[in-house]
Order: C-alpha cells, then structure tokens, then sequence
C-alpha cells in the first residue's frame, strides 16, 4: 500500500480576460471549485493507476472539508489517517487570464 503525506485542499478558480497588477481588482468571467491540494493529488494519480492509497493529511471542520475529500473517496482511498482540525481546510487561490489576443 502506497501512503501519501500531504495537503488537502479546495481550489477556488477565478477566470479574468487578464491577471491583476499589484493592488488592482479586474472582474472574473467565471469562477470554479475542485479538489486539490498537492499530496491528494497525488494520492488520487496513485489510486486511478490500480495502487491500494492511503491519505495521511488534515481538513478543517468547515464547508470544504467534504468536498476536498471527495474525490478521494469516489476511488477508494484509504482516509483513515486524515484529520479534521479546528480551523478552515486549506485553499490555494488560482486566477486563470484568457489567452492573449493576436
């Protein structure tokens, strides 16, 4: 069995036609979720390629704890030695800027 030690994350995905400069607001075109976060990431590549996986982390008690996690459980990752702590789950804040125009 193959035990990833790693972050558990929400992505929060905001689509703009171009990327902020320093202290600037620019409207998003659309905006996601997905499951994320470095060490399930691999822990879920690990699991869809036929390793048993077991996932060793924290989430936090709060909305995105479960969803951060589901992916994890649709596979059938082993989540016996992940925690869920006082305080949020992890977030990474990804901006997506639109193709530049030629």
């Amino acid at each position: 069995m193959i035990t990833v030690f790693g972050s558990i994350n929400m992505d929060l995905i905001a689509n703009t036609e171009r990327l902020p400069t320093p202290g600037e607001t620019v409207p998003g075109t659309s905006f996601a979720t997905a499951a994320g976060g470095k060490g399930a990431n691999q822990a879920l590549a690990a699991r869809r390629a036929g390793s048993s996986v077991r996932m060793a982390g924290a989430v936090g008690k709060d909305g995105f704890a479960a969803e951060a996690l589901s992916l994890l459980d649709e596979a059938g990752t082993d989540l016996s030695l992940v925690r869920h702590v006082d305080g949020p789950t992890g977030t990474a804040l990804i901006l997506v800027a639109a193709p530049a125009k030629t």
